[in-house]
């Protein structure tokens, strides 16, 4: 027997949902909030799910003119490790995506860009957590002064995409935005996807 294919699927998601029944708020922080909530099962049975709830964030693939990558460092305390990531903030309170990926590429590495796109969006956390990252493209980079928050320390770097890749490849970098955006990179360098123009 072998299994189907994804046309072989029922239409929709009706038979896959779940409702929520009540809730409660567990914990409420400075940006995160958890929340426990009952649901409504296909079956019609209940069950509980715990989730964070995150104002969404932004990421930035910006490219230097002699094509390498823009990247920092930063000390994750979660992990307790210095990371490599690509530039990212999360998004104030009704802040354009757009706007906050700007704003966040300037405050962090000093550079402004002349010419953005739109990559995609990614949900990094899909089983407990309503987290996205709107991921997008800056080139023409000019370079300037950075305004780090009060918190803020990381260093700011460039590496050539095979060096990236690399990195990768060999577990030195395990952030999702920053790997996805390497492999969407190698396509787009290879002419075999586009990101969105933005007038």
């Amino acid at each position: 027997m072998s299994e189907k294919s994804f046309k072989d699927l029922p239409s929709g998601d009706q038979h896959l949902r779940e409702e929520r029944i009540a809730g409660e708020d567990i914990y409420g922080g400075i940006f995160l909030k958890m929340k426990r909530d009952t649901v409504s099962l296909p079956d019609g049975q209940q069950a509980v799910r715990e989730y964070l709830t995150h104002p969404g964030a932004v990421a930035i693939v910006a490219l230097l003119d002699d094509g390498r990558v823009l990247l920092e460092r930063q000390y994750r305390y979660p992990i307790a490790k210095a990371c490599i990531e690509i530039p990212a903030g999360k998004l104030d309170p009704n802040e354009n995506p757009l706007l906050c990926a700007q704003r966040e590429l300037a405050e962090e590495t000093g550079y402004t860009a002349k010419k953005w796109s739109y990559i995609r969006r990614i949900h990094p956390v899909i089983s407990y957590s309503t987290e996205f990252i709107d991921i997008y493209l800056a080139e023409g980079l000019v370079p300037g002064a950075s305004h780090l928050d009060e918190e803020e320390f990381l260093d700011v770097f460039a590496a050539p995409l095979e060096q990236l890749i690399a990195w990768v490849e060999e577990g030195e970098i395990t952030d999702v935005k920053t790997t996805i955006s390497a492999y969407w990179l190698d396509r787009y360098r290879r002419g075999l996807v586009s990101p969105e123009p933005i007038k």
